[in-house]
């Protein structure tokens, strides 16, 4: 007996939890506004961008020179070290040119500042790695677009299921104000001696189940206005009331199809263009490459100063002949990278192609069935206007008046359920061929 007492006052007190929280009403546009600025994953796929930036920039090292400064100091007895110091020094006399002193020399210092340059000229794989690099760039800016797209329809679907938990409540309430009516009714007919306990105590199973639904269906708010939260990256978790209405919307079904200039397609496709400029670097690293250099030295025995100084340029041409056949094996690998990335993006473009029409059949399903819903909504409320109206003059049993009540509520949630998968289906369509 304790144990029917206690269930009650729990859901009791649950929902009293759930109605103790503010309900905030918010638009669509509102929702995906907050998405667009706070959304993590947006924010995730907006770093990928900037690093695939930054290795963009990194290849500017084909253009630009290479400067570095240094200053060196040093102290040595080193014959060759100690003459050579002398000489940039531009201090060498012709006692330095004395055997002993030449071979045995006493300890020098020697500062030097050093500045150096150099320039590549001619470098054909890392112009291709630059082009790989660009291409990398290019796509994750795509990625980022894609992203903002797919959250865009996760909104739209977010929010109808939203409304869609809000329109279950709605059925519910009115089905345990009915249900609770007929109650009394049926109360009021057993004393009357019009009817048997049997049937009021199927009447009171009928209250409970409801009641049950019902408080299934604010849970289902509470999912719904969390999953929205969880997307605008809003860790308040409160209790969100959509402003729109679940109603049905259409859209032109003529000439959809998929655009290869879709942004994730296209991503695919220069993500496909990089790992062909990759393999062409690795080709070219067969070739020679030019670089010019240059630098300028200044000399003295204190630290900091410069009374001798020189210049040096020149150009040099380096080629690689043989590396143990390791370039052999990354052209190799770089081809198979970029002959595999061809075939993932027909791959994708023939999967997409397949969604599309997988979902065009979704929503002539959902256009059929939400016909059909419609009308055998229309027909279980006339029904059930019937039998509460038979019921109350004692002309209809208790068991076909609930079941007529049953079956309407059911074909309301069935309703509602079929516009919210016919909307569904028209966003889906949307986003796939969306440009």
């Amino acid at each position: 007996m304790k144990k029917h007492i206690y269930i009650p006052l729990l859901l009791f007190a649950f929902t009293m939890s759930v109605k103790a929280q503010d309900a905030v009403s918010i638009t669509k546009t509102e929702v995906l506004s907050r998405v667009s600025e706070n959304n993590t994953s947006i924010k995730i796929s907006e770093e990928e961008f900037k690093q695939a930036k930054a290795d963009f920039r990194q290849t500017n090292a084909v253009f630009l020179p290479n400067i570095t400064a240094s200053h060196t100091a040093i102290a040595t007895t080193n014959p060759l070290m100690a003459f050579g110091s002398k000489l940039n020094q531009e201090i060498l006399t012709q006692n330095d040119f004395n055997p002993a002193l030449l071979n045995d020399p006493s300890q020098i210092e020697n500062y030097a500042t050093k500045f150096e340059i150099q320039q590549p000229l001619i470098n054909f794989d890392g112009l291709y790695q630059r082009k790989a690099a660009k291409s990398k760039m290019e796509a994750m800016s795509l990625k980022t677009e894609r992203t903002q797209d797919y959250l865009a329809f996760e909104v739209e679907k977010a929010y109808m299921q939203l409304q869609l938990a809000y329109k279950a409540v709605d059925v519910l309430e009115k089905a345990l104000e009915a249900a609770n009516a007929n109650k009394k009714l049926a109360d009021n007919s057993l004393k009357q001696g019009y009817l048997q306990r049997a049937d009021v105590l199927n009447v009171e199973v009928r209250v409970t189940e409801v009641q049950n639904q019902l408080q299934s269906a604010k849970s289902n708010v509470q999912n719904a206005s969390n999953y929205l939260s969880f997307l605008m990256n809003d860790e308040t978790y409160v209790i969100y009331t959509p402003t729109d209405e679940l109603t049905v919307s259409t859209i032109a079904m003529e000439d959809k199809s998929i655009s290869e200039n879709r942004s994730d397609i296209k991503a695919m496709e220069l993500a496909s263009k990089a790992y062909e400029a990759m393999n062409k670097a690795d080709k070219m690293a067969f070739l020679p490459r030019l670089n010019a250099f240059g630098s300028y030295e200044l000399y003295d025995d204190q630290i900091f100063q410069a009374d001798a100084n020189g210049y040096l340029f020149g150009a040099q041409l380096s080629w690689d002949i043989f590396q143990g056949s390791k370039r052999f094996g990354k052209a190799q690998k770089s081809k198979s990278e970029f002959e595999k990335s061809k075939l993932e993006y027909k791959q994708y473009v023939s999967q997409s192609n397949l969604e599309l029409n997988k979902a065009k059949r979704a929503f002539i399903d959902a256009e059929n069935k939400l016909a059909l819903n419609t009308l055998a909504l229309e027909q279980s409320e006339e029904s059930l206007r019937i039998r509460t109206n038979r019921f109350k003059e004692g002309l209809e049993k208790t068991s076909d008046l609930l079941i007529a009540e049953t079956q309407y509520a059911q074909k309301q949630l069935e309703y509602y359920q079929t516009i919210f998968e016919y909307n569904y289906a028209q966003a889906y369509l949307e986003f796939l061929t969306k440009e």
